[in-house]
């Protein structure tokens, strides 16, 4: 299948509170943090990777990437993380149509995640699409259009929208359906229980 030039942005930030603060994404497991697991899963499926973190980007200079902040003050959550992403690649890679987009605690991604986002857009004939395992819905793991960048842009600095299913269900979402077990490959790590249940898996399941 045939993917459009994708923009790969990786959500990095977060406040991470539940874990005592820290980047996420430096947690180590099955001998790599998973800011290198979820590189080494989406680099291959997008044409071009970035970061978006708040705070000093310099963290985050050993993966050579371009780090971006938040345009929206304050926090406001994973569509300013999008919106900036969305204007980072209208800047410098106006070729894109699209930016691809997952958190950078998710350890186990899956390897045909952003053509089989594609896929699911094309077949429901809308312009977003997010994933799915078992019952769950992953808004934050999309599929995003430049074409809509100024519509997210009002939706948060007018509106103050912060919801993500809200906003995409006015233009219309497709799913890209994956199942849950034996894990889930959009398990994130939020705890310090959940770091040890994702080096189970990762024992347990070298290929996750």
């Amino acid at each position: 299948m045939t993917v459009s030039p994708t923009l790969g942005l990786i959500l990095a930030g977060g406040l991470a509170r539940r874990m005592g603060g820290g980047d996420k994404a430096r947690i180590r497991i099955g001998g790599a943090t998973i800011l290198q697991r979820v590189l080494a899963r989406m680099a291959p499926q997008c044409s071009r990777m970035i970061i978006n973190a708040n705070g000093d980007p310099a963290r985050f200079s050993d993966t050579g990437l371009a780090v971006v902040a938040d345009s929206v003050p304050d926090f406001a959550g994973p569509l300013a993380g999008i919106l900036a992403g969305l204007d980072w690649a209208a800047a410098n890679a106006p070729d894109y149509a699209f930016i691809a987009s997952a958190p950078g605690d998710c350890p186990f991604l899956p390897k045909d995640l952003v053509p089989r986002l594609h896929e699911a857009r094309r077949v429901a004939n809308v312009p977003l699409a997010c994933a799915r395992s078992g019952e769950q819905s992953h808004p934050v793991v999309g599929l995003w259009p430049l074409a809509l960048r100024e519509d997210l842009r009002r939706a948060l600095t007018v509106e103050g929208l912060r919801k993500i299913d809200v906003w995409t269900a006015r233009y219309g979402i497709g799913t890209a359906e994956w199942p849950d077990a034996p894990f889930d490959p959009f398990f994130n790590v939020n705890t310090p229980e959940d770091a040890a249940r994702a080096e189970a898996i990762a024992k347990n399941y070298p290929d996750a």
